[in-house]
Parts: C-alpha cells; structure tokens; sequence
C-alpha cells in the first residue's frame, strides 16, 4: 500500500503527541468544570492549566482569554453588530463581518500604515503572506499565525486577536478570543456565566487541554527553530517546482510569509483538478483554505490581488510542517511534474 503524503496543514495540522496525551488525561477529569466539588474543582484545574499555556505561548493575560469552538465563533464574539473594514483577501469567517475596503497590493499585502478600528489578518490561509500590523487594530486574526512565526498578542497592540487550535497542532473544535484590557464584546452565547461571562456553555475540557499543551509544544518549537527548517524545505520544492513549470506563478515568492507555504497558479489548469490528480497519486493538497475549497470557484484572494481568473482558478496551496520530510517534498515534486506535462500535452493538441 502506498504510504500517502500529507501536504495541507494549513488546513489542519496533525495533533501532536503533547495535545493527545493531556486530551487522555482530562477525559478521567470527570467534574463540570463550574462544580464546587473536588471533582468539579479537578476539572477547573485543567482548564485553567490550559488557560496559562496559552496565554504564555501567545503573550495574552489569562483572565482576557475566552475559550471558543474555534476561531470561527471567536470572530463572531468579537465582530457581530459592528461595522468594520477589512480586506479582500480575509478568511471567510472574518469577512462573513466585515467591509472589504482595504486596498491589497499586487503582493497580497494589505497597504495600511494607519487603520484603527480595522481588521487584519497577520498570515493568510492561502499564500502564507505576512501582513505588518498597525496599532489600534479591533481585530487581528492570528489563526494562521500563531505557532509558525513568532506572535504575542501583546506587541500587536490590538484590541483582539482570534487563534485556532487546529492549526498548530491542538485538536478541531476548540479555539480562543483574546481581548485587550477594557475591552468586552457582548455575549454571543446566552446562559451560564462561563468564560468569565463572556461566552456561556460548559466547557469543551478534553479540547482546552490539548489546545494548551499544543501551544506549549508549538512555543518550544519556534524557540528552537524547528521552523526554520522547514523554510528551508518550502525554499526546496518551490524550486524544484519551478524549474519544471516556467508558466507557473508561485504566489508570494519574495515576500514575507510562512515558512510552510506555497501558493502555485498554472493559468488554465484547474485548481481542484490538480488536487484530485495529486490525491490520487498519493498527495493531500487543497486549492485554498478548507472552509472553501470545497466550492468550485476562483480564489477570492488571488482575485484581490489583481490576478485575472485564469490564475485565481488554477491555484493549488501547499502546506506541510516539522514532520515533513526532504524525500516527500521531493516525491511530490516528481508527481506533480508529471502531471503537468500532461497537462501542457493536453492544452498543446487541442490549441
């Protein structure tokens, strides 16, 4: 049986061994975490435990962090009822909220020196480009960020960043809303007063503990440069790529971005066929963030930046991490290749 690759962790990244073992541990943590009994008491324990974890790792006070099921409904406490600017080129569950009125320059970056009260994403989904982020922020969102390139919440100078377990390794299902000092957004969830009264409903535990431990495993990685190798291996196979595919545009080369990201556009070569053809050959890719590439459309963001819709369609993202090896990359790269000279056989003959 071929053993497959698996080159989408932008979408999600493999849980760690970290968030397994504490997500085991709480499962016997039997109590409600808002129980004053021993039990109860126990449970709490973890939670809060988790609390600090990732409020070390991400620079945050652990009293302004409001645990979520995702960074999806964190975007929704912080922006629902507000009118605020954002870009073209955001994840859909902030731009579900927001105006897209902020210029993106043809390099994806989001041309704002002075934006108070705006929204901004500090890496996108899609082409991993970095955005610098201006003081006075409502809202930066730090899903794609966080755990790959050094973040503190605290030297964004934003009045609230969103984070998402899944991406750095913690489990699906659980992320975080952090909040500046006086700064409290309405309840989006009605109920009990957990989260300090800010989102009701009992906690998700099991999925608190392994966010935590995931983001203390995800600290002591950048602090020891794991992902500085994997720069080195992104620069490798986009190389390699390049090389075979003079038409090809790599998205984002030359510009700041995350170590683990590429964004490769062949006009006219469809997006989610590439995907399929790769999935079949043993590859997991995708043709833009997972909460939209399922839909057979051009890419939103590539389309913001200025690329006519031969290229937004025929985008393919890939996103691999520490456990990815040189051979892998190399095997994807081999895969591919043949693939697109069939593809350019096939656009030749019927030209």
């Amino acid at each position: 049986m071929r053993t497959r690759v698996y080159l989408d962790w932008n979408a999600t990244a493999p849980l760690r061994a970290e968030a397994r073992a504490a997500m085991l541990a709480a499962m016997d943590a039997a109590g409600n975490p808002s129980s004053v009994h021993a039990e109860g008491r126990a449970a709490r324990a973890v939670v809060e435990r988790a609390r600090a974890q990732v409020a070390e790792a991400f620079g945050a006070d652990p009293a302004r962090i409001v645990f979520t099921s995702g960074a999806t409904e964190a975007a929704a406490l912080a922006l629902a009822g507000r009118d605020l600017a954002a870009a073209a080129v955001e994840h859909d569950c902030v731009a579900a909220w927001t105006r897209p009125v902020l210029p993106v320059g043809r390099d994806g970056r989001v041309a704002v020196a002075d934006a108070p009260g705006s929204v901004l994403q500090a890496a996108n989904a899609e082409t991993g480009i970095l955005q610098d982020l201006p003081a006075g922020l409502a809202l930066v969102d730090a899903a794609q960020a966080a755990g790959k390139v050094p973040f503190a919440f605290g030297w964004s100078r934003a009045d609230a960043a969103i984070l998402s377990a899944h991406k750095f390794g913690g489990p699906k299902g659980v992320g975080a809303l952090l909040l500046r000092e006086g700064v409290e957004p309405g309840p989006a969830l009605r109920g009990g007063g957990q989260e300090f009264g800010r989102r009701a409903g009992t906690e998700n535990v099991v999925g608190i503990a392994g966010f935590g431990a995931a983001a203390a495993a995800a600290a002591r990685d950048l602090a020891d440069g794991v992902w500085e190798r994997v720069a080195a291996l992104r620069d490798l196979l986009e190389a390699a790529l390049e090389s075979a595919a003079s038409e090809t545009i790599f998205v984002g080369k030359g510009v700041p971005r995350l170590p683990n990201t590429i964004c490769l556009a062949t006009p006219g070569w469809k997006g989610e066929t590439q995907v399929m053809q790769m999935d079949l050959a043993g590859f997991a890719t995708s043709s833009g963030s997972a909460c939209s590439s399922g839909k057979a459309r051009a890419s939103r963001t590539l389309a913001a930046m200025g690329h006519g819709p031969e290229v937004a369609s025929g985008a393919i993202r890939l996103s691999f991490g520490p456990a990815t090896t040189e051979a892998e990359a190399l095997a994807f790269a081999d895969a591919w290749e043949k693939q697109h000279s069939r593809y350019r056989a096939k656009a030749a003959a019927a030209a």
